[in-house]
C-alpha cells in the first residue's frame, strides 16, 4: 500500500531513510519540538543533536504503513528497523504542521 504524505512529512521520512541529517532537519520549523524516548528537544539545534545521536545509535529506517490526518495533525504508523533489540518494531509518529513546516513531532508505541 502506498501512503501519500504532505511534502514536509514525505521529505522527513525520505531523508531519515538516507540518514541525511541536514535534509531531515529541513522540514522543521525553527521553534519546533520533538518528543522521543522520554525526552523533549526544542529548536533546530537540539533537534539536530537528537537526529544525529539517534541516527548514529540505531541506523533506523522507517516503512510508512498508514497515515491519518485531522486538521494540521498527522498520525503515521510505521515499521522501524535498525540496530536495536526487537527490530523491527511498530511506532507511531504524531506530527503537527504549522503551514508547510513541522511544528511538533512525538514518537511512541
Amino acid at each position: 500500500m502506498t501512503v501519500t504524505l504532505p511534502p514536509p512529512l514525505a521529505d522527513y521520512f525520505a531523508a531519515n531513510n538516507r540518514h541525511d541529517i541536514d535534509a531531515m532537519l529541513m522540514p522543521f520549523a525553527p521553534e519546533a519540538i520533538v518528543k522521543d524516548e522520554g525526552e523533549t528537544h526544542r529548536g533546530t539545534e537540539a533537534i539536530r543533536q537528537w537526529m544525529q545521536s539517534t541516527t548514529d545509535k540505531y541506523h533506523a529506517k522507517v516503512e510508512v504503513k498508514q497515515a491519518a490526518v485531522t486538521a494540521n495533525a498527522w498520525r503515521i504508523a510505521g515499521i522501524v528497523s535498525g540496530d536495536f533489540p526487537g527490530s523491527p518494531i511498530a511506532l507511531h509518529y504524531n506530527f503537527t504542521l504549522g503551514g508547510d513546516r513541522i511544528a511538533k513531532l512525538e514518537i511512541g508505541l
